[in-house]
């Protein structure tokens, strides 16, 4: 990857200060660390659709799944206005090349889940943000979170791997893709998709079976579809404990019977959660290039997202 990967974000999260008090909402993690690796495209709707800086306090209103957008105090319907923008937006951000997108939580315009909509006065966290909801729909496998959802480490890592893969799904679509790079690019991810989801992985391994029977076009789409999906299911203890004692059994006449062991025993700490993934991965990795394992070093599992992250470094 030689280009950073641009990732999306609400203005205030990068230190912008567009709020509706003329303040921001700078997310250290965002900026210090996820920015070490990503570009960010930091967009205010609020501001881009035309509002002032200060301005009024908004609220959404009305019917969970088409709601106006609502000035606080003096009940003014910005609605038309905020859509207009959200229309205009997403087909600017469609030519973007976009991998992800951070939204900030709890916003009229950007909040992903569970945001306040108002009927009668009473209020009930069941909306989402009219741009939040605008993306949702333009892009369905575009990586999406909310800032606050990042602090729920198996969230996180979930979501920086999504967009890792993004990447990597596009970097394969941008060179000249074909069957055969299909199924070498299917091939790599094996591993990574057994600890997302195996049974999307079969769905996968059905489709790419059938290649010749489809146009190439046909045949991307869904695939693409298929590997999002299966990506956004959360990688398990127990998914990457099966996952471990696979890459295994590809030492099983390298190994001493200590060593085994050992690796056993490694494994078998990390299912029962006394140690963290990185553990028995790197004594994996240790024996996959001692004995110059082709296969196993192909394979994305292995690195799907800087080491520096440490996302693999939890308990």
């Amino acid at each position: 990857m030689t280009q950073p990967i641009l990732v999306g974000i609400s203005a205030c999260l990068l230190g912008e200060q567009v709020r509706y008090d003329g303040g921001h909402k700078r997310d250290r993690y965002i900026t210090e660390t996820l920015g070490e690796y990503f570009s960010f495209m930091p967009v205010c709707p609020e501001v881009g659709c035309g509002l002032p800086i200060p301005r009024e306090a908004m609220r959404l209103e009305g019917d969970p799944v088409a709601p106006r957008l609502v000035t606080r105090r003096t009940g003014i319907d910005l609605t038309k206005q905020m859509l207009a923008f959200c229309a205009a937006k997403v087909d600017e951000l469609e030519q973007a090349g976009l991998c992800g997108f951070i939204f900030k939580k709890d916003s009229p315009s950007s909040g992903l889940f569970r945001v306040k909509v108002y009927n009668n006065g009473q209020a009930q966290k069941n909306g989402s943000g009219l741009f939040a909801a605008a993306m949702v729909r333009r892009f369905p496998l575009l990586p999406m979170e909310e800032e606050g959802r990042l602090n729920d480490p198996e969230i996180r890592e979930n979501f920086i791997e999504r967009i890792f893969s993004y990447r990597r799904w596009k970097d394969f679509l941008a060179a000249a893709p074909s069957v055969g790079r299909l199924v070498a690019f299917h091939t790599a991810h094996k591993l990574l998709m057994m600890a997302h989801s195996p049974a999307v992985y079969r769905e996968m391994g059905t489709l790419v079976g059938h290649a010749a029977e489809l146009p190439l076009t046909d045949l991307l789409c869904r695939y693409e579809a298929l590997f999002m999906k299966g990506i956004a299911f959360h990688a398990t203890v127990k998914k990457n404990t099966n996952v471990l004692q696979h890459i295994m059994g590809y030492f099983k006449r390298q190994l001493s019977a200590d060593e085994k062991v050992e690796l056993l025993e490694v494994i078998g700490r990390y299912h029962d959660q006394l140690l963290p993934l990185i553990v028995p991965m790197t004594l994996l990795s240790h024996y996959i290039n001692k004995y110059d394992q082709q296969y196993l070093k192909g394979q994305v599992y292995l690195n799907p997202h800087p080491s520096q992250l440490m996302l693999r470094n939890r308990v």
